[in-house]
């Protein structure tokens, strides 16, 4: 297949999973095409069948902002007709879905079927700013095929926009080859000289990540024994964590590596992860982790408690529970092995249902069923 994919080229979830799953299907043989305003993080574009096409937007005196929604949708026709695209694929709702809508009707009377992926704050934040619900519902209510990535988040989207139509669940993945321990872990010394537990973070820094609860539980964690925290990512959020790591003189102890893309090599040096966000609707950093045989602390919210089970592969607890999470990460990390055989338990729970080999597969399907009922409508 010919496949167009759009999502947002940034440090996100969603970012990431539109550019692991265009480099999985290239992998497996299809023609992968991004349309994006910029190269999206963790992309790889010298495989010979991966392209990319950036959206070039003019700016007019008459614009108080760039119309990146019209310049995406003419670069989307542009590239499905020069490249015979069988179809778009883009991530997250707004406003990828409405370019998409409007590139379709463009391409009319061709076919261009296109299917959205929702990802979490493309349907939570329009329940705290109703002006975009009716386009949103309207995008997907219109798109040929519509996936979430979590149950959670399906259940959602039906609740909060009233959709009628079928949503189809194919949850984020992870390519269980490369995200795995380092046999190497001389690294680790970098940052724990003397062997000290190593506790870490990834993420986009915004404020539903909770990055100041991350120095917060690794503060508690430190008043019981050494330990060394590493922070990766970078955002709005990043100057407050800075400036409480100092206030609580923690600055000898604390990391900040800023944006990384082989983060595949970094997780796996880590004996803990956290991650105490006000809201996930799936929690892929938590995913990547436990595919490297490391345990997680995160917060029993939205589609987490799909990927972590609880006691079993690492620890849920209430959202800003400081305390309880600090006091699941010591109990890890004060056992003998150092929560290792919890971190072999979430490997092996990653490998039974999250890996690409496996979830790669189901997207190929859904695009045979949207294309073979796209055919249909057209006859």
């Amino acid at each position: 297949m010919k496949i167009g994919i759009t999502g947002y080229p940034t440090y996100g979830g969603s970012g990431v999973v539109a550019t692991e799953l265009g480099m999985e299907l290239a992998a497996r043989g299809h023609e992968v095409h991004f349309i994006s305003y910029a190269m999206p993080m963790r992309l790889n574009p010298t495989h010979d069948r991966i392209y990319f096409h950036e959206v070039e937007v003019t700016s007019y005196p008459l614009f108080d902002h760039p119309p990146y929604t019209l310049a995406l949708a003419v670069k989307m026709f542009e590239v499905a007709e020069a490249a015979s695209l069988d179809l778009l694929h883009v991530h997250y709702a707004i406003p990828h879905s409405v370019s998409a809508l409007l590139a379709r009707s463009m391409a009319a009377p061709h076919r261009l079927p296109f299917i959205t992926t929702l990802h979490g704050t493309d349907i939570t934040l329009v329940g705290s700013d109703r002006s975009y619900l009716p386009i949103t519902r309207f995008s997907i209510e219109q798109s040929d095929g519509v996936t979430a990535i979590s149950n959670y988040l399906r259940d959602q989207t039906i609740k909060e926009f009233d959709i009628k139509r079928p949503i189809e669940v194919i949850r984020n993945f992870v390519n269980c080859d490369l995200y795995c321990r380092p046999v190497d872990q001389r690294r680790r010394s970098e940052w724990a000289p003397h062997g000290e537990p190593l506790l870490m973070h990834l993420s986009n820094f915004r404020p539903v990540k909770r990055i100041t609860d991350v120095v917060e539980i690794f503060a508690l964690v430190r008043q019981k024994m050494p330990a060394k925290l590493v922070l990766i990512g970078d955002g709005p959020d990043r100057g407050a964590a800075e400036h409480l790591v100092r206030r609580k003189k923690l600055a000898a102890d604390v990391f900040f590596l800023g944006k990384q893309d082989r983060i595949h090599d970094l997780l796996g040096l880590a004996d803990l992860f956290l991650l105490p966000s006000d809201l996930e609707s799936f929690g892929l950093a938590a995913l990547e982790a436990m595919a490297c045989e490391v345990p997680v602390v995160a917060t029993n919210v939205g589609g987490l408690p799909e990927v972590v089970t609880n006691g079993v592969d690492g620890y849920l607890v209430a959202p800003r529970d400081v305390a309880a999470a600090a006091k699941f990460a010591i109990q890890i990390l004060s056992r003998a092995d150092r929560g290792k055989e919890m971190g072999k338990q979430a490997r092996i729970d990653a490998r039974k249902k999250f890996c690409s080999n496996d979830v790669i597969p189901l997207y190929e399907a859904y695009y045979q069923k949207v294309l073979a009922a796209s055919s249909a409508a057209s006859a």
